[in-house]
């Protein structure tokens, strides 16, 4: 069984993107891959969106390593990433059983972070919501696992 976590800070509401990532966890587990989804929004977090962007990269950078783990391959997302198309996308989740992704906050992902990852990848050049991060990555999660098990979704 494949695990893979994205990671991401917004605003606890329940919306659209949850129903729409939803469907996605149910579709990539025909692959055996459990795919879920953790919002590491705090109160400290919270409070650093109102500071500056280092201040809060800082306090993102703190509630991210308290769910880091070594053994995961880890993939960031931030603007500065590599682009890629999906079929290079599915490569970063071949072979591997444990997968971290990492959505920043309103200010991002601090450098360090970043280095601290296996990859930083770039969803793409036009700035996204997370909600919109959240359903473009799961959607691309899905469509990975179908290019690795040569499903037809992928044409």
């Amino acid at each position: 069984m494949v695990r893979v976590c994205v990671y991401y800070i917004a605003k606890n509401t329940k919306d659209l993107s949850d129903t729409l990532c939803e469907e996605q966890i149910g579709l990539v587990n025909y692959f055996g891959v459990k795919l879920g989804f953790v919002n590491l929004m705090s109160k400290g977090i919270k409070e650093a969106q109102r500071q500056n962007q280092s201040e809060s990269q800082e306090i993102y950078t703190k509630e991210f390593l308290k769910v880091f783990r070594e053994k995961d391959y880890k993939i960031s997302l931030s603007p500065n990433g590599k682009k890629v198309d999906s079929i290079k996308f599915a490569n970063y989740l071949k072979d591997k059983s444990d997968i971290s992704f990492f959505i920043g906050g309103a200010y991002g992902l601090s450098y360090d972070f970043i280095q601290k990852c296996d990859e930083n990848l770039s969803l793409s050049d036009l700035t996204f919501s997370h909600k919109i991060a959240k359903i473009i990555l799961s959607e691309q999660i899905y469509r990975g696992f179908c290019i690795l098990n040569n499903h037809p979704y992928h044409k």
